[in-house]
């Protein structure tokens, strides 16, 4: 006997009911604990939980290694010339991202490789450093972040960043008024691009950056005109800023 016959006298044979049960793929169920999961360990607190906790470990582990010793004791001597500059502008990177101070590393720079040498690895670290920290604070605190941005101050720093990204964070880095750190994290918290906030971080940067480096690499020679030009470098720039900063602040009081 025919298990199934067509209209047009066909025949097919069926597939047996045990069978077509042992085929049958499970279907999830939606909603189910691993979906509730995931979406809890995706949540943007979740991730900001994630960034806070990445940062904190960081910084603890830069309080264990103590980077600043590198003033005094150097440079490991197996590793010399432009690899040992190269390995140092990474350091610096990772060192940036746990809040290390940049004139620290800037000085350490020009200390361990002179002025040349020294200015693009701390140039180099800076870049890298200010990108990680964009891209760390753009994945993990923006969405948690952007709707808190309620206050009048912060509303106008986001606008100004959001809008004139690369003008922005230029002056940012040329004036020393804002904490290195603070700056790639309220970026990234921002709508700026990836490309204009390296673009601005490696031209704004400069000369601050070649300031400390002759600095460290002249210190030696605290009565050299070089050492003392540099030390003006740094002196007039943080004097301007403060300057600006003042009449900003007595702008936004007026009603």
């Amino acid at each position: 006997m025919l298990d199934a016959t067509t209209r047009s006298g066909g025949t097919a044979t069926a597939t047996p009911p045990a069978i077509a049960t042992e085929l049958a793929l499970p279907v999830p169920a939606p909603g189910g604990l691993a979906s509730r999961c995931t979406r809890v360990l995706l949540s943007p607190w979740s991730r900001l939980s994630l960034l806070v906790a990445l940062l904190a470990g960081a910084a603890s582990t830069v309080l264990l290694f103590e980077p600043q010793r590198l003033l005094s004791d150097g440079w490991p001597p197996q590793l010399g010339g432009v690899a040992a500059a190269v390995v140092f502008g990474v350091a610096y990177g990772l060192c940036t991202v746990a809040f290390v101070p940049r004139p620290l590393l800037n000085l350490a720079a020009g200390a361990l490789f002179g002025s040349q040498l020294g200015l693009a690895s701390a140039l180099g670290g800076t870049v890298l450093g200010a990108g990680i920290a964009f891209g760390l604070g753009r994945m993990l605190g923006q969405d948690a972040l952007r709707p808190l941005l309620r206050g009048r101050w912060l509303k106008a720093a986001d606008g100004q960043l959001s809008r004139h990204g690369f003008r922005s964070m230029l002056v940012a880095r040329l004036f020393p008024g804002v904490p290195f750190w603070a700056a790639n994290y309220c970026a990234a918290v921002s709508r700026m691009g990836y490309v204009p906030f390296l673009a601005a971080t490696a031209l704004g940067s400069i000369p601050n950056t070649a300031a400390y480096v002759v600095a460290g690499a002249r210190a030696s020679a605290p009565t050299s005109p070089a050492f003392l030009i540099a030390m003006a470098a740094i002196a007039l720039p943080g004097l301007a800023g403060a300057i600006v900063a003042w009449r900003k602040r007595h702008h936004l009081r007026r009603p």
